[in-house]
């Protein structure tokens, strides 16, 4: 039995609205679409769902560590990274091995805190994986580490869809509910051109709904094997180079996310979760003293800086490369060289800087949390119109259509229709001029009234009369030289302007 809505605590108004109307509507629904009903409950009033989906060898487990700020995800190829692992908030760390027939079973966790690479179970039988952390990042985000997708043979892939899913609902209910609600995509060096297809695949998969700026971020991984000089303007620096290169990447994936970051993610990994040591840091002083000559041939490979004779022990230098590579102990030399008094604590921070870490968080904060409320709500919406789609039933359908639309209706529910613009438009499904088009985007994008009128600079009374202007604006497209479909977008577009017009009058 589900806690009633006004008992439950929800990301925000928008999903107690939508748990409202789910409550409201279950006694009037057969008894399979109310059960459907239960579980886009159950989802509605837990935390953010993130899956972290890529290709094999993306680095994608790494990531997740360095997100958790704990390494216990496995990070080399074997049995654990071919199943989907849930990480969730919990009052006591423990990890469980979900079973196809719904068993649990209770594992230790590694003597490195992670989870252990061999289950010691029988691998055919298990569903998925759930870990429980007493990690204050979980409260409100549920991270959840996917099989790498070109690994995805089709047991992983019944895995996946079962994981994500629910067993307990029957197919076509389980497939109108399943899945992540946010999906942060890695990539490394180049975008493949299949790439746009395989996000599209893993989001048919598992959400059943198009990835897009509302709810997908990808990663440009592993920044640092960029050979700069390869990059046209980034006058052989590689993060500028991964910033060329991801912003390349960005107009080949949108609008299918909402940006792309470049990120190191074994530095991220490396100084998010203790991975760097007050050792480490002396290993590094002491590369730091060494001739210019003996340090400049160290750097020029691994095989170098492993191999080649001086005073720091080649098994330090081989744990270093292992925690930092070449570049992460590039950009710690550099900082001691301007800071030779550097601590240990500042050191880490520097190596966290340069792992590009602060910015995903920070893209993770505005697109995916400040924004959970809305994503959340315009999923369960999505979900509950599908199971009355489903059950066959015409009377069922209606009333699901009609109640959905009486809440969108209200002004404090248009969020759920502009969101539902910016997705069509972001898919295709509605054609839009490409500047006309990326306003749209730009008014989903955000929730501050700033970023949405795209001038973040400008004081509250000329945005007050901007945000105005594109609504009249909007208006009159709708009624003037836009198809049906644009219209419809057009008016949403509008509304939205006129209440941000509102927003900003009250202040």
């Amino acid at each position: 039995m589900n806690t009633a809505p006004e008992q439950q605590s929800w990301a925000g108004p928008l999903s107690a609205a939508v748990a409202r109307l789910c409550a409201g509507l279950q006694p009037q629904l057969s008894d399979k679409t109310s059960e459907g009903f239960d579980e886009v409950l159950r989802r509605l009033g837990a935390p953010l769902q993130v899956a972290v989906a890529g290709r094999i060898k993306s680095g994608k487990s790494t990531l997740v560590n360095a997100m958790i700020g704990r390494r216990v995800a496995p990070t080399d190829v074997g049995e654990c990274t071919r199943l989907v692992t849930r990480f969730q908030y919990g009052t006591v760390d423990r990890v469980e091995v979900v079973f196809h027939d719904g068993r649990k079973q209770a594992i230790p966790f590694d003597p490195g805190g992670g989870i252990p690479a061999d289950l010691g179970v029988d691998f055919d039988e298990v569903s998925h994986l759930e870990a429980y952390l007493t990690n204050a990042v979980l409260r409100d985000l549920t991270v959840i580490d996917t099989p790498g997708l070109g690994s995805l043979d089709s047991a992983s892939v019944a895995r996946t869809e079962q994981a994500l899913g629910t067993q307990q609902l029957d197919p076509v209910s389980r497939d109108a509910v399943i899945g992540a609600e946010a999906v942060l995509y890695v990539v490394t060096q180049g975008v493949r051109a299949d790439d746009e297809q395989a996000l599209a695949a893993f989001t048919a998969a598992t959400a059943s709904r198009e990835a897009g700026p509302v709810n997908a971020i990808a990663l440009l991984n592993k920044a640092d094997m960029i050979e700069a000089d390869t990059v046209d303007g980034a006058d052989d620096d590689v993060w500028k180079a991964a910033e060329i290169l991801a912003a390349k990447q960005s107009e080949l994936l949108k609008p299918k996310v909402a940006d792309v970051l470049p990120v190191i993610g074994l530095l991220a990994e490396t100084s998010e979760t203790g991975g760097f040591t007050a050792p480490d840091a002396e290993a590094l002083r002491s590369l730091a003293k060494l001739d210019e000559s003996t340090r400049e041939t160290l750097l020029l490979s691994a095989d170098l800086f492993t191999s080649w004779e001086c005073d720091v022990p080649a098994g330090t230098r081989t744990q270093l490369l292992e925690r930092m590579d070449l570049h992460g102990v590039r950009c710690a030399l550099d900082a001691l060289d301007a800071q030779p008094d550097i601590t240990a604590g500042e050191l880490r921070r520097r190596i966290r800087d340069a792992s590009g870490l602060a910015s995903v968080l920070g893209r993770l904060d505005s697109v995916f949390r400040a924004r959970a409320d809305g994503i959340k709500a315009a999923a369960a919406l999505a979900s509950i119109t599908a199971l009355a789609q489903s059950s066959g039933d015409r009377d069922e359908r209606q009333k699901v259509h009609d109640a959905i639309e009486g809440l969108l209706a209200r002004p404090e529910a248009h969020q759920l229709r502009v969101l539902e613009a910016l997705t069509l438009v972001a898919a295709g499904s509605v054609e839009m001029p490409p500047d006309l088009a990326e306003e749209v985007m730009q008014v989903g994008g955000s929730t501050d009234p700033g970023e949405q009128l795209g001038r973040p600079e400008l004081p509250q009374a000329e945005l007050t009369e901007l945000a105005l202007e594109r609504a009249n604006w909007w208006r009159s497209f709708s009624s003037f030289g836009a198809t049906p479909a644009q219209s419809r977008v057009a008016h949403v577009v509008h509304r939205a302007y006129f209440l941000i017009w509102q927003q900003l009058r009250t202040r």
